[in-house]
């Protein structure tokens, strides 16, 4: 067995409920703590000194200096296989344009769509590493990635592969998700409902037969897919086999009861959520996820966490990152900034980042830290965890640990 300490403080996030608010003084701090390891998981976690004196140890990675620990994070809503760069949207989004100018001016999902399309494999799998690299050095070791800039069955296959073949290449755990319902294409000659039936009939089957994803995502929205066909194919795709997840309530509202409805794992976006529907989505499984990353890349409000909170909800915190309306990809910076609008406690971002996003993937074996758990955790060189959402993001992680072993970049 492997211990590695002593931490000035070890934040466990354990005996924290799934759904609800949360306030600090629930947190379990452990001073001078050690997490002791046994074959990539958590064997036990407590005072250092103790554990070193009562258990077998083989090794022993001694932490220097004063360092708190925390479980490592899930971001549960990424975007981040994609090819070319829409900083021009930015620019003229903040300038006054609309979204259906910036489109006009070649602007928009489509944009990324056409630049994907033409990436290779390889290009694809350099910069998503790249990518998926920069968020693990942010104490992010789950992350999920959608497909959804292909729309046609050679691309988001292609992405899908890229995404699969990733895996090999970094020890996160990567979720993929097939957004092939991202929006219909510019070039499906057909309607809506006949672009979704197409993603039933010729992407899905393909998706499952190669076991590229196991989980679906449909963006409902006027600009996109309206409710009712988006009901309709959701339904049929999870009498495939598929777990579904939902871009919801982002300009209107109305989706994140379609979520509930047909048993969606999450709800993600919820900008437009009204408050009769929140107490719908409270008393439900489905996690409201919140993407501040994309409230601040638009300009738009933000998710009433605090309303999903206090209503009983299960509410996640995730970056969104894409290249268009969420580019930062900082999920501590995202998840301070909600924090400080919403008035959540630290235990409710902590819990939004880690277990309850986890559970938002299905993944309930991380998430805190505690006997039996994925040894995934982050360290970083500060005498108070309060700094690590005080400093919005400013206060880099020092250490990354995936399985037990600290990552190498």
């Amino acid at each position: 067995m492997k211990l590695i300490g002593p931490f000035k403080q070890i934040v466990t996030l354990r005996n924290l409920p799934l759904r609800g608010k949360l306030s600090d003084e629930q947190l379990e701090i452990i001073e001078n703590g050690g997490i002791l390891i046994k074959d990539e998981k958590i064997e036990e976690v407590g005072n250092f000194e103790e554990l070193k004196s009562k258990n077998q140890i083989s090794e022993i990675e001694n932490i220097e200096g004063e360092q708190i620990c925390l479980p490592a994070f899930t971001d549960s809503h990424t975007h981040i296989c994609f090819g070319g760069n829409r900083a021009n949207d930015f620019a003229m989004r903040n300038a006054g344009k609309t979204y259906l100018e910036i489109a006009e001016n070649g602007g928009g999902i489509w944009s990324s769509v056409q630049h994907t399309r033409k990436a290779s494999e390889e290009e694809l799998l350099k910069t998503i590493l790249e990518r998926i690299n920069s968020l693990i050095s942010q104490g992010i070791t789950t992350i999920e990635i959608k497909s959804g800039y292909g729309l046609d069955v050679e691309n988001e296959l292609k992405m899908l592969r890229v995404i699969q073949k990733a895996q090999t290449f970094t020890k996160a755990t990567l979720v993929p998700t097939c957004l092939s319902a991202h929006l219909k294409p510019r070039d499906f000659e057909g309607s809506s409902q006949e672009y979704l039936q197409y993603i039933l009939d010729e992407i899905l089957p393909k998706v499952k037969e190669e076991n590229l994803a196991k989980r679906i995502d449909i963006f409902i929205e006027k600009s996109a897919f309206l409710p009712e066909e988006s009901k309709e194919f959701l339904l049929k795709a999870k009498e495939l086999g598929f777990e579904i997840t939902v871009h919801a309530d982002q300009f209107t509202s109305g989706s994140s009861k379609i979520a509930v409805e047909v048993g969606a794992k999450s709800a993600d976006h919820l900008e437009a959520t009204i408050d009769e529907d929140i107490e719908f989505l409270a008393q439900s499984e489905t996690v409201a996820t919140a993407l501040p990353g994309a409230s601040l890349g638009l300009g738009e409000k933000f998710t009433p966490a605090r309303k999903i909170l206090d209503a009983g909800g299960i509410l996640a915190i995730a970056s969104d990152w894409n290249p268009g309306s969420a580019p930062m990809g900082n999920l501590i910076t995202q998840a301070s900034i909600l924090a400080t609008f919403e008035k959540l406690s630290t235990a409710e971002v902590l819990a939004g980042i880690t277990f309850r996003s986890a559970f938002a993937l299905s993944l309930e074996d991380r998430g805190t830290l505690e006997k039996g758990k994925k040894a995934d955790f982050v360290t970083f060189k500060t005498d108070n965890f309060q700094n690590v959402l005080y400093q919005q993001g400013s206060l880099k992680a020092d250490s990354v640990y995936i399985n037990g072993d600290q990552f190498k970049q």
